[in-house]
């Protein structure tokens, strides 16, 4: 399922099954946990499954994607693709048992961390029955936690660093390798930059439809914290945490066969289940709703991601089963791959979950910080003269309170690019505060005011000034790229490893959204002027 460049080693499949999570590992290395794994398909079909005879397993066109699903003959719209029987999806459920326990120690926005113990749990143990699934799954996960150093620095986006350094910064004993890759975050210099990143954590829900049935999709909660330092702070804590629960446990209690469990093997466990897992429905209530259960559905994760899905997932519940469906959601030709919609999500979520960076994405955007001086540097930059942004009267502050950008636990950070192009609290907030009287932005509503389609509500000068300013941002917001986009495309033709393609493919794309978003406000102000010009004679 995770379209990414992964590189592999293989394990010994004597004895017991080592946890160690190789981080670098030659090219030639198979795609999987073990050179050889068994057939999924046909562990599916043994176990009661479905799988359409058109479906296989394939490398996909685009080698960087690795292995998907693929028709290997035409397959007409509706038919069903798979089906998993309710004993084939790997689920965790508490007791008394001391992976529990450890599970209820993991914070709920890392919730993949809980299923991850299991996951590792199965892969430890001889004789699983899961082990023809996960023995099928990569060892190394292409994303930033286990990026080295240097591809950390390839990304370009500074507050990012800074953020990883502060809560990294910490750890003062590092166990391995793979964890001095993890948290070489925290080794990073500051650079200054007005450009946010701030990751979301992942959910995966369920919508029901019409029929009674259901499909998940995958959404997003927010979580103002960042992401990816708050996964590497987390894994060091963490291994310390599992570390002194297994002490001294009986070989019959420990769950992972005896064997260490270090921050290496519980990023990767956590990679595999953020990367692949779904949210289904669980247990029903007595309202008629359900609590939300992450499982891995063995086959079904390995249909990739496309904006476009031909694909699509229903959940089935009969009585005391369940079952789950992968269904053609449009005809599918032949060598066409299998693919499903993973969410309307930005690049800092592909890359961060995922470990891809989809190009020209229409969702991606950029995320600033809301400051006043910011603003005003931005705006006489453009030639607007006298800003108030640093000291607004108290009717715009006003205005901004209700924007959730003033008061007492203000919301700073604001986004550019994506379906609404420029936010629209940001929006609003440049127009009350380049307004020349209080009573023009008191006959229209906040909503006016925050949409882009309501054009120059306070006037055609104001529609120009606050353009001119968010341009001048978008300036500012490139300069502190080091490299520009002839320097990166330059670097790719030379060759570079898959973490620094993935890193510089990044920020290539932030850049390329930043200048869109340029362009789009650079026509709006040229039509604009053209107006007030024409209005004028």
């Amino acid at each position: 399922m995770v379209a990414s460049k992964i590189v592999m080693a293989s394990l010994s499949l004597t004895h017991r099954r080592a946890l160690t999570c190789a981080v670098t590992a030659s090219a030639a290395y198979p795609a999987r946990l073990v050179p050889h794994p068994p057939d999924l398909i046909k562990w599916v079909r043994k176990e009661g499954g479905f799988v359409h005879q058109a479906v296989k397993i394939a490398q996909q066109h685009d080698e960087t994607i690795g292995l998907g699903l693929v028709a290997s003959e035409d397959i007409p719209k509706g038919s069903d693709l798979i089906a998993l029987p309710h004993h084939i999806p790997l689920s965790f459920e508490f007791d008394h048992s001391v992976l529990s326990n450890l599970a209820r120690k993991v914070p709920e926005e890392l919730w993949a961390m809980k299923l991850g113990l299991k996951l590792l749990q199965e892969r430890a143990k001889v004789g699983s029955f899961w082990w023809p699934y996960i023995s099928n799954l990569p060892e190394t996960y292409s994303i930033p936690i286990f990026f080295p150093g240097e591809d950390i620095r390839n990304l370009q986006y500074a507050p990012l660093l800074h953020q990883a350094r502060q809560e990294a910064g910490k750890s003062t004993q590092i166990q391995s390798f793979s964890v001095q890759r993890i948290c070489s975050l925290a080794l990073l210099p500051l650079q200054n930059s007005c450009v946010m990143l701030l990751p979301i954590v992942q959910r995966k829900r369920m919508s029901s439809s019409s029929n009674g049935n259901s499909s998940p999709l995958k959404s997003r909660v927010e979580y103002r914290t960042p992401l990816v330092n708050k996964r590497c702070r987390f894994l060091l804590d963490f291994d310390h945490e599992v570390r002194h629960a297994l002490e001294n446990l009986k070989p019959d209690d420990h769950p992972f066969g005896g064997q260490n469990v270090d921050a290496s093997s519980l990023g990767w466990a956590m990679s595999a289940v953020s990367s692949r897992a779904f949210r289904l429905h669980g247990k029903k209530f007595l309202d008629g709703t359900h609590n939300n259960v992450p499982m891995m559905l063995p086959l079904i994760d390995m249909c990739n991601h496309s904006f476009n899905p031909n694909s699509q997932i229903v959940q089935e519940q009969g009585a005391g089963s369940l079952k789950i469906l992968v269904v053609a959601e449009t005809a599918i030709k032949q060598n066409d791959p299998l693919v499903l919609n993973y969410g309307c999500l930005n690049n800092d979520l592909f890359l961060l979950d995922y470990g891809f960076v989809i190009p020209s994405n229409p969702y991606d955007c950029i995320e600033l910080k809301y400051d006043g001086a910011l603003l005003d540097a931005a705006s006489m930059a453009a030639g607007i003269s006298s800003p108030n942004f640093s000291a607004p009267a108290p009717w715009q502050k006003e205005i901004l309170s209700q924007l959730n950008l003033e008061g007492e636990a203000p919301i700073l950070k604001v986004s550019l690019g994506g379906p609404e192009l420029v936010e629209g609290r940001l929006l609003a907030a440049l127009r009350a505060l380049l307004a020349i009287d209080m009573e023009t932005v008191h006959k229209h509503d906040l909503n006016t005011l925050k949409s882009l389609s309501a054009e120059a509500p306070l006037g055609i000068a104001n529609e120009v000034a606050a353009f001119r300013t968010i341009i001048a941002l978008c300036v500012i917001a490139l300069g502190h790229f080091p490299t520009k986009i002839m320097d990166d495309e330059s670097l790719l033709k030379q060759g570079v490893s898959g973490s620094t393609e993935l890193a510089i493919q990044f920020r290539m794309q932030k850049k390329s959204l930043i200048i869109d978003v340029m362009r789009n406000l650079t026509r709006r102000v040229k039509s604009l002027s053209s107006k007030g010009a024409t209005a004028q004679g």
